[in-house]
């Protein structure tokens, strides 16, 4: 039971694909249905079991193939007046059916507890969402605004610093300069000693000399 190439694979599969992110659908819900039956087939098809004997999957299904499609796809019509509130989760599985479920039976019994609901819901008002590729100078722009803004610079040094080095302070000359003042101020200090007793000797040897 191959399906029947009814719609472009590329179209049902980027339907779903948003559906199965957003859990909105935007078609109408008779055309949805369709495409959801053909992918469905189709991914049923897939299956080893698709190929089997009768008996075989009688063993494994607990009835034919084609009677397993069959009902699965009269539960999927039996919603008149739009999809299953489950919708989302029916696409999820559809489109990753084989990751998900290693055999048929697994499938069909995930499908049919989606499906075997009352609710439904309606169609999304909002605009249908467009995948589009932004040419290299939005992506530029994008890139851009993603980046952290650059630190600010810092304040300009004092002219004493230059290139981060503090000019180094010579020690050696300052302790000079002190010892030059200290000395200077001793000196003065011995010289003012020394006239004093110049002075006191000429007083005393005066007397002396005149007896």
């Amino acid at each position: 039971m191959e399906p029947k190439p009814e719609f472009a694979k590329d179209e049902v599969k980027g339907l779903l694909e948003s559906i199965a992110s957003t859990g909105k659908f935007w078609l109408d819900w008779d055309k949805l249905k369709s495409m959801l039956s053909f992918q469905l087939k189709q991914v049923l098809s897939e299956y080893p079991e698709a190929k089997m004997t009768a008996e075989q999957q009688n063993a494994s299904l607990g009835g034919t193939f084609e009677d397993l499609v069959k009902r699965l796809d009269e539960e999927l019509h039996a919603f008149i007046e739009g999809p299953p509130f489950t919708l989302q989760r029916i696409c999820e599985i559809i489109l990753a059916a084989r990751s998900i479920y290693p055999n048929l039976s697994k499938l069909a019994l995930a499908l049919e507890k989606n499906l075997l609901v009352t609710s439904t819901i309606t169609a999304c008002s909002d605009p249908y969402p467009q995948t589009t590729i932004p040419n290299p100078s939005e992506q530029d722009k994008a890139s851009e605004e993603l980046q952290p803004p650059l630190p600010p610079l810092p304040p300009p040094q004092s002219e004493s610093i230059q290139n981060g080095v503090e000019p180094t302070v010579d020690r050696d000359e300052i302790m000079t300069e002190v010892e030059e003042t200290e000395i200077d101020h001793d000196m003065s200090i011995d010289m003012d000693s020394f006239q004093e007793m110049v002075e006191s000797s000429e007083t005393n040897s005066t007397p002396a000399g005149n007896s």
